[in-house]
């Protein structure tokens, strides 16, 4: 190989980003096949309501219960291999999600295999913003990291808008199970593009101790660098509340825009609820950076979305035209997206790279704790007093988050005013100094 070429081989920040969007890509377009049919695809399989979105409650429980563990995987390990797992995990467990829909089975075997699925899911999260990240240091990008995440969200707005029209498009013609087997061969395919093109950029696993130590120490440094940091802290104690609700709206979506329109068998307006909020992830991504040049202070913009979700929620909650309720619903996925990318770049800008994918499992497994609690609790309240009133609640909760972002704000954390990506906290320095 000439010297030229080898000098072109070497990884850049224009090709971490290249390879980032490809996996949200991939990622975005399996899952949203089922976005759009999911909750009408428990229904048809004979759940009620309660049993449907408890379903979803177990798969949050299992997000929870193995966050930390597979956040571990990705810090020791490494991050490609977390994301491989996850991949195979998802693809198998989608399968059969499938075949107990053909076969009717009970709920608790739906029980049993969410909580697989939550499992495939704690791979990805944390290990490929902490891959990102990580990366982006390692090859010298300079540049916000609101940037990167609102054009990922572009990326995933895109994925999500085809996946979701297509996968009620799928469902109408042939059947509901149909759009789960198509997502299990976007996920094979995806564990060849991720085995082909992810490497560990800026980190190196630390293999040297046996699980069950490594599994302890990384835990101790992730409620150190957490739970323990209390801007950090106070921003993570926000998850339970507007992650259960998104959890839960966005799902909910789909009966309720089917029961404004009137007619329950009409699938591809259930996918419609999944294209707007694809669409306003476009918008959002494309936004985000934007809104956050208009604050000095990301806590503002992350305020501002928050607010503006639950007043959404509320009202969204209280309208009987379906048009009407369209409009609310893209507006409440706008402000989704403008949050996401600032809430993300604030959090990983106070995180220790060696503990970067636990804290951000972490911070995953408070929403995912949330959502178990939450879900069907609002399940319920779709089943006594209708998917209006559960919005209403829905709002409520959510507006919950507000006196904790206000409580990191007051920290005056370095990462709640910084505009391009910042060194991370020294954890080796703060550790010989402790």
């Amino acid at each position: 190989m000439s010297r030229s070429s080898a000098v072109r081989a070497l990884p850049t920040p224009r090709r971490v980003q290249g390879t980032y969007y490809t996996l949200m890509l991939g990622n975005t377009l399996a899952a949203s096949f089922i976005w759009g049919v999911n909750t009408l695809f428990l229904l048809d399989a004979g759940l009620t309501n309660f049993e449907a979105f408890s379903a979803n409650a177990f798969f949050t429980a299992g997000m929870l219960i193995f966050e930390i563990p597979t956040g571990v995987v990705a810090d020791t390990v490494g991050r490609r291999a977390s994301y491989l797992l996850g991949t195979v995990t998802l693809a198998v467990t989608t399968l059969l999600y499938w075949m107990l829909w053909v076969w009717k089975s009970p709920f608790w075997a739906w029980a049993v295999v969410s909580v697989l699925l939550g499992l495939g899911f704690t791979f990805f999260s944390g290990a490929v913003d902490a891959w990102l990240v990580d990366a982006l240091k390692a090859t010298g990008y300079e540049g916000s990291l609101e940037t990167v995440f609102g054009r990922a969200q572009i990326v995933g707005g895109i994925a999500m808008l085809s996946g979701s029209v297509l996968g009620g498009v799928v469902a109408q013609a042939t059947n509901l199970g149909v759009p789960f087997v198509i997502r299990g061969a976007i996920l094979l395919l995806m564990l060849l593009v991720a085995a082909l093109l992810m490497r560990d950029l800026g980190f190196t696993p630390d293999r040297s101790e046996k699980p069950l130590q490594a599994t302890r120490n990384v835990l101790r440094a992730s409620i150190r660098y957490g739970l323990g940091d209390p801007p950090v802290r106070w921003l993570m104690l926000t998850s339970p509340f507007t992650a259960a609700v998104g959890f839960y709206v966005f799902y909910a979506l789909q009966p309720y825009l089917l029961e404004l329109w009137g007619d329950e068998d009409a699938y591809s307006i259930a996918g419609l609820a999944a294209a707007l909020l694809s669409g306003a992830a476009i918008l959002g991504g494309t936004l985000a950076p934007w809104v956050r040049k208009l604050f000095r202070r990301r806590t503002s913009a992350i305020l501002l979305a928050t607010v503006s979700s639950t007043l959404v929620l509320l009202g969204l909650g209280l309208v009987q035209n379906f048009w009407f309720a369209v409009v609310l619903v893209a507006l409440w996925g706008i402000a989704s997206a403008i949050d996401d990318p600032v809430h993300r770049a604030y959090l990983n800008d106070m995180i220790p790279s060696k503990q970067r994918a636990t804290v951000l499992s972490f911070d995953s497994l408070m929403g995912s704790a949330g959502g178990v609690v939450f879900q069907p609790v609002l399940g319920r309240a779709a089943d006594v007093g209708g998917y209006g009133t559960s919005m209403i609640w829905s709002g409520v909760i959510s507006a919950v988050a507000v006196p904790f972002l206000l409580l990191s704000r007051a920290q005056k954390a370095p990462a709640d005013t910084a505009q391009e990506v910042t060194p991370p906290p020294d954890a080796d320095a703060d550790a010989e100094t402790a």
